[in-house]
């Protein structure tokens, strides 16, 4: 039964985010803003503002660096993924396996799809229990033509998205799923790489999980690491997200924010969640929520999709912008009834739901203010300034600054060293400046949130043209 492109828009409108803001979150949001302006603005409160503002601050930075250290320990546990051997892939029989759906939106990307059927037809899978589609924008001549053009395998199909509002990559892969034929699904993006034997490790995985694991989460990283400077510190990041951070969710059962591409799923109970959020910009991490809420749960497996880094500032602004806008949205969908979240999720997850979502906001968000306290309190030392840090205040923001920053540049560096990029593990001392960069994403997707909260800045792919540079 098709669901249509805006299914959970249209039959769970609580869980869309085709509405930014539910009534109480906008009187809720006004009266902080009012209180906090109140309290900046009125000379009596200023101090106290202030000093309530940097020890919240002190005090949720310890926390959150304590909270990435703990993944960190976990994701290095090997039960942390589920890994088959390459005996147990060796094992499977080509008649006992199912139908796989693979989907692939393409949005002027006419120039990555012979590559992409390339990478597809390296899968080791049968080609005849492949179902491939190709989501293709009806508005979208170029790409389509490149596709009209290029003799399709027998297993590749394309589908046309009729040019309709919102026009997202989450709509197109409803549509897809809908059309989908196998009883396993898996999102590719158009530039990806997928290691040829990913399918196959997600039919094994899904074999040795509880029945509750419906979706399984491959690693991603980056075939153009050393393309420039940015690539370096995106590849930084991809590493210690997807190597350090992720399997250490997993080892917890908490929720996983999805990333957007190499999710496996169980197709019928995708469907039963009603695919993906058409109006929500970071859907992957929308639906991980989801998938936790409705009783299942999501693993993660030993295999790795290459991706092309952003290598163009311009374009790495537009891409984190979205992506922390979708992180925003996907918050304040799933608290509006937080009494209901937490009876869903329980409140271990709860707590994992908070610090995943709202801690990676909140933290991109304040580190300018808390970088500008710092440093006037290490150049001035005046009176008024160590007010606004008490001893203990200061005990645990000097613990910030120093262990808590090496924490996180450590994480870039290790997670280069994870992946064998041992000449990448020096720009892990560099990653201020690469924070820098992330907290003006984080101000500008939250000016769109209020301003235009659906509008999707695609990633631009192409970028890269050399192939001496292979993971």
């Amino acid at each position: 039964m098709k669901a249509g492109p805006l299914a959970i828009a249209d039959q769970q409108p609580e869980l869309s985010a085709r509405s930014t803001f539910w009534p109480w979150q906008r009187i809720l949001i006004a009266s902080i803003f009012l209180a906090f302006l109140a309290g900046v603005l009125w000379a009596p409160s200023r101090v106290t503002t202030a000093r309530v503002f940097v020890t919240l601050s002190t005090i949720f930075y310890l926390a959150f660096t304590l909270y990435k250290v703990l993944l960190m320990s976990l994701s290095t546990n090997h039960k942390s993924l589920i890994s088959p051997t390459p005996e147990e892939i060796a094992a499977v029989k080509d008649l006992d396996l199912p139908v796989y759906s693979v989907l692939v939106p393409m949005y002027h990307e006419a120039e990555s799809v012979p590559h992409l059927v390339a990478a597809l037809a390296r899968m080791d899978y049968p080609a005849d229990k492949m179902d491939i589609q190709l989501l293709l924008e009806e508005d979208d001549n170029a790409t389509r033509k490149a596709v009209a053009n290029l003799a399709l395998p027998k297993n590749c199909r394309a589908t046309v998205v009729p040019d309709s509002q919102p026009k997202t990559k989450p709509k197109a892969c409803n549509i897809g799923m809908d059309n989908a034929q196998g009883k396993y699904l898996v999102i590719y993006d158009a530039e990806d790489r997928p290691e040829p034997d990913q399918l196959k490790k997600a039919v094994i995985g899904f074999s040795k999980s509880d029945p509750s694991v419906i979706c399984l989460q491959s690693k991603l990283n980056f075939y153009n690491p050393r393309q420039n400077i940015l690539t370096r510190w995106f590849t930084a990041e991809y590493s210690a997200w997807f190597d350090l951070s992720l399997p250490g969710l997993a080892r917890l059962n908490a929720v996983i924010p999805l990333g957007g591409t190499s999710n496996h799923f169980i197709t019928e109970k995708l469907r039963e969640l009603m695919g993906w959020d058409p109006f929500n910009v970071t859907e992957d991490c929308d639906l991980g929520v989801r998938v936790y809420r409705k009783g299942y749960c999501t693993r993660m497996l030993a295999t790795t999709t290459w991706e092309e880094a952003c290598s163009s500032p311009k374009y790495w602004f537009r891409q984190r912008t979205r992506w922390l806008k979708g992180y925003m949205q996907t918050f304040l969908v799933h608290t509006r009834n937080p009494f209901k979240l937490a009876q869903e999720l329980g409140t271990r997850n709860v707590i994992h739901f908070h610090m995943l979502i709202a801690g990676v906001i909140v933290c991109f968000l304040i580190n300018p203010f808390y970088w500008m306290l710092a440093l006037l309190w290490f150049l001035l030392r005046n009176n008024e300034l160590k007010i606004l840090f008490p001893g203990p205040v200061f005990a645990m923001g000097a613990l910030c600054l120093f262990a808590g920053n090496f924490v996180f540049a450590y994480a870039s560096g290790l997670g280069c060293f994870w992946r064998k990029k041992y000449d990448l593990v020096k720009y892990g001392l560099l990653a201020p400046v690469y924070w820098i960069m992330m907290s003006y994403s984080a101000w500008r997707a939250l000016f769109q949130l209020f301003s235009d909260p659906h509008k999707w800045e695609k990633t631009k792919h192409g970028l890269f043209k050399s192939e001496d540079d292979q993971p």
